[in-house]
C-alpha cells in the first residue's frame, strides 16, 4: 500500500510540473512564434534613423511596412520600399561574400543590439524610394533631377536638391545607366544628404530580392499619422 501510495504521488507530482511547464512555455512559444510569423511574412514596424528621407519623412517617424504585396507583383516607380543593406548585396561592398543572416537575425531581436554593443553594416535595414525599374533608362543629373527613358520625372516629394557647384558639400555625381531585370534603382527624396544608388560602388541597382518591404502608413508621431502610399505616376514633363 506504501508503494502504491509513492507512485500515485510521483505520478501526480509529475504531471503538475508537467502542467506547469507547458503552461508557461506554451503560450510562450505561441506569442513569439506570431510575433516572428508576422514579421517576416506580413508587416513589421520600422523607425526612420537620418534624413534621407526629408522632408517627407522624418527623423525618429515610424512607419508599417507591408510585406504581402511585393510578394505576387514588382515594385512600381515612385514606392518608398525597405531593403537589406548595400553591405549584403553590392559586390565591391561585400567582396568577401559574407553571409551573416544569422547574426542579423539575432541582432535586430528586440534590445538585443543595445545589450551586446557594436553595430554591423550589413545588418543595417535601409528606405529610399524607388525612381526606375527594370528596362528603364536613368539619368540623374548632378542636382539630383532624374529623368527616366529621356523624360523628366514628376517628384513633388524632393525638395534637397544638390548644388552644381562641384567639390561642395552637397555636390552630387551625374550617372546614367539601364536598370537591369530584377533589379530597380533607388534614391532618397533628400538628394543632397543620401546615400543610394549613386555612391554605391558595385554598379547601384537593387535586386527586388533585396526589398524587405513598402513602407505604407506611418503611426507616429500621432500629428503625422497617415498613408505614404504615392502614386507612381506614368507621366513625365517633358
Amino acid at each position: 500500500l506504501q508503494y502504491l501510495y509513492f507512485m500515485n504521488s510521483k505520478n501526480k507530482n509529475s504531471k503538475y510540473l508537467s502542467n506547469q511547464f507547458v503552461d508557461f512555455w506554451l503560450p510562450l512559444f505561441v506569442t513569439f512564434s506570431l510575433y516572428f510569423g508576422i514579421r517576416i511574412y506580413i508587416a513589421e514596424a520600422r523607425y526612420i534613423p537620418s534624413g534621407s528621407m526629408l522632408p517627407g519623412l522624418q527623423i525618429r517617424d515610424r512607419l508599417i511596412i507591408e510585406k504581402l504585396t511585393l510578394r505576387s507583383r514588382l515594385p512600381k516607380r515612385g514606392e518608398i520600399v525597405v531593403f537589406n543593406s548595400p553591405y549584403v548585396f553590392d559586390q565591391v561592398l561585400n567582396s568577401n561574400d559574407f553571409d551573416s543572416s544569422f547574426k542579423c537575425f539575432i541582432l535586430n531581436l528586440p534590445f538585443v543590439s543595445s545589450i551586446l554593443g557594436g553595430r554591423e553594416p550589413s545588418c543595417d535595414a535601409y528606405i529610399k524610394r524607388v525612381v526606375a525599374i527594370q528596362g528603364d533608362d536613368v539619368l540623374v543629373n548632378t542636382k539630383g533631377q532624374v529623368m527616366i527613358n529621356g523624360k523628366k520625372t514628376l517628384e513633388p516629394y524632393v525638395y534637397n536638391f544638390c548644388t552644381t557647384k562641384v567639390l561642395e558639400q552637397f555636390s552630387c555625381p551625374a550617372i546614367r545607366k539601364k536598370v537591369p531585370e530584377g533589379h530597380v534603382f533607388v534614391l532618397g527624396d533628400n538628394r543632397r544628404n543620401s546615400w543610394d544608388g549613386r555612391f554605391w560602388p558595385g554598379g547601384g541597382f537593387l535586386p527586388v530580392e533585396n526589398i524587405l518591404g513598402r513602407a505604407v502608413w506611418r503611426f507616429w508621431p500621432i500629428n503625422r499619422i497617415g498613408n505614404l502610399s504615392f502614386k507612381a505616376r506614368e507621366n513625365y514633363l517633358a
